[in-house]
């Protein structure tokens, strides 16, 4: 059961990516934001179609809108702590290609959305944001907070947990958005993606905004 549940989660993660292949200029000419020149694919639904108002909890306790949280140029990634490799190596790549952007001049925050309420509290979050970099916003809410939001970005997620309530595993994507105020979601980078170039097409976005 487990198995064909790895699968499935599997097989949604390939179906976006399919999507996202193909057709940037012409999406980009059609949506008339001028960032054209920024895109590598378009998706089915466009962009418009990622994201939604929340109010989640930030690692500093605090409750925060997603107009505070992107009030400016933001990376968000969804994961959870007890992640044993793939989060922490992402949420580091990302901040590494958030210095790469301070060095250009430019301000983007990483972004951390947890998929896994129930152990990641405000604390837990805390303390992994500090770990691996302070400037990471870390965010976590309810279980009904937290699974609205990673619908709102098309993130599938499940925990397995039907043995272990403590130290279970969660099964989820693993893509990260690119966030601009006034624009929304605009872009989304694959796990494989190399800091450099996820510097580099986040700079042509956001000069380009």
């Amino acid at each position: 059961m487990k198995r064909e549940r790895k699968i499935m989660l599997a097989g949604v993660s390939a179906m976006l990516a399919i999507l996202v292949a193909g057709g940037a200029f012409i999406y980009g000419q059609q949506q008339g934001r001028g960032f054209a020149q920024c895109e590598s694919g378009a998706v089915g639904g466009g962009f418009d179609a990622f994201g939604a108002p929340f109010t989640l909890t930030d690692n500093g306790g605090a409750r925060v809108t997603d107009q505070q949280v992107f009030a400016k140029p933001s990376l968000l990634y969804f994961g959870y702590t007890f992640c044993p490799d793939v989060c922490p190596l992402d949420n580091v790549r990302n901040a590494e290609a958030v210095e790469l952007l301070a060095e250009r001049g430019l301000e983007v925050q990483p972004v951390f959305v947890t998929v896994d309420a129930r152990r990641d509290t405000p604390e837990v979050m805390a303390r992994f944001t500090e770990a691996l970099d302070p400037r990471i916003v870390g965010l976590t809410g309810t279980q009904e907070e937290v699974a609205a939001v990673a619908k709102a970005w098309r993130v599938a997620f499940e925990l397995m947990d039907q043995e272990d309530q403590e130290d279970y595993l969660v099964n989820h994507m693993t893509y990260t958005y690119l966030v601009l105020p006034g624009h929304g979601t605009v872009a989304l980078f694959s796990r494989n993606t190399e800091p450099e170039e996820m510097a580099a097409r986040t700079a042509c976005f956001v000069e380009n905004a």
